[in-house]
């Protein structure tokens, strides 16, 4: 097993391969008096088909905020978003994106199974319940079809959300901070539960977070970000191969691979603030 140490200044897939592409994206807030905060200046990132990227930066850097861009919630002040060659309004039209935040989201009243079949309806169309039914299976939840989101824990409830995103079969799985509300056991296992749904279905995903094992563990690429106005600074490939279970968190290697990005992480310096 061999993990690669070395920087890689800019992503290296081309715009007309990459499943999700941002270009030269600027992104301001504005503030009162004609002033705004810069949270993006002059990023650039793409990301190929059926990848798994990692982001990972200080608080504040922006890198929500260029998650939100890709989700459509969000544009640009200069720059390009693509997703599939679109724009990400029209995945969203289309359906082709899935999204699951750090809060789940999930209707208080509803089922796990109604949950994960709100897309469908969402979407105008007839709710597939076999699929419905292999989701929670998937994500570990069979025999709680039924159960509502107080009869759950908060690990089954972000279970749940995730089988949503996947719902419809999208083309990419956007996630922001998924698990980062959960208690360190249950976020480890989340974690492994993540890779091995993603060694199943292979969907382009994008994870914003901010714990360096759980980005190591999943990614095929991390992605570390500078201080606000957030830019790329450091692209690191993951060769530990897939799939990776529990022991992997034990290898040497990947403490290196957790030590290299921490120390890049604890150096990151905030740019100015307002433009």
């Amino acid at each position: 097993m061999r993990a690669a140490h070395g920087a890689t200044p800019v992503p290296t897939e081309s715009s007309t391969g990459a499943a999700i592409s941002l270009h030269g994206i600027v992104k301001d807030f504005p503030l009162r008096r004609g002033k705004a905060v810069r949270a993006l200046d002059r990023l650039d990132l793409e990301i190929a088909r059926a990848e798994f990227v990692a982001v990972l930066g200080p608080s504040g850097c922006g890198k929500s905020t260029l998650l939100r861009l890709a989700a459509g919630l969000e544009t640009p002040t200069e720059g390009v978003v693509l997703v599939e060659g679109r724009s990400p309004s029209e995945l969203i039209a289309a359906h082709r994106l899935g999204v699951a935040f750090q809060e789940h989201a999930l209707l208080p009243w509803a089922t796990a199974r109604n949950n994960v079949a709100l897309p469908f309806r969402v979407a105008g169309r007839a709710v597939d319940r076999e699929r419905v039914d292999a989701l929670l299976e998937l994500v570990g939840l069979a025999g709680f079809e039924d159960a509502r989101p107080r009869q759950l824990s908060g690990g089954m409830r972000q279970r749940v959300a995730i089988a949503r995103a996947l719902a419809l079969e999208p083309d990419v799985l956007l996630l922001d901070e998924p698990f980062g509300a959960l208690d360190a056991v249950t976020r480890r296992r989340m974690n492994l539960e993540l890779a091995r749904i993603w060694m199943e279905q292979r969907i382009t995903t994008l994870l914003v977070t901010h714990d360096v094992d759980e980005a190591v563990l999943l990614a095929d690429r991390v992605v570390v970000m500078t201080g606000r106005p957030g830019r790329v600074r450091h692209v690191q490939q993951v060769e530990i191969p897939h799939p990776r279970g529990s022991e992997v968190t034990r290898d040497p290697e990947f403490h290196a691979l957790v030590d290299l990005l921490t120390g890049l992480l604890d150096d990151a310096e905030p740019a100015a603030a307002t433009t």
